[in-house]
């Protein structure tokens, strides 16, 4: 059985304290944390009407990713085989995409860019929507290999 993340003591979100972790490089919990509230303090800013915890709520939403391709090596080729992706992958996907292009976006400190992913991401837009797109093309493109699932 997996052990529960326990919830963040600002928001009482255990989606919150995944990202933290995430976030987290070298045990520095603290400097994780004024990043993540940080980048939530911008997002209540920009959207005064909304809470924070829900815009993020909706980017994992929007970035989750349904389907996914595996390879599978098959009589000597290998190929790629459409797979349906369980709740607990598509979240851990997604927020690892949300920081990964965050993160990317280099010359800008990373609660400016964390903010901006999780906005364009909550409305149906930024670079991790595209790599959920891109991953979602990619398996209906291979699903006449959805009969080598395994």
């Amino acid at each position: 059985m997996k052990r529960r993340t326990a919830a963040d003591p600002q928001y009482q979100s255990e989606l919150v304290t995944r990202l933290i972790n995430m976030v987290m490089e070298r045990g520095k919990r603290s400097l994780a944390q004024r990043i993540v509230y940080g980048a939530f303090a911008r997002i209540a800013d920009k959207q005064k009407d909304t809470s924070p915890l829900e815009i993020f709520s909706k980017a994992v939403d929007n970035v989750r990713p349904k389907l996914e391709v595996r390879s599978r090596r098959v009589g000597g080729a290998n190929y790629q085989v459409p797979v349906e992706v369980s709740h607990e992958r598509q979240v851990t996907m997604a927020l690892r995409w949300m920081l990964q292009y965050a993160d990317a976006k280099k010359g800008r400190p990373m609660m400016e860019s964390l903010a901006d992913e999780i906005l364009a991401a909550s409305s149906g837009q930024g670079d991790s929507v595209k790599k959920r797109e891109d991953t979602h093309k990619m398996a209906q493109a291979n699903r006449a290999f959805a009969h080598y699932r395994w």
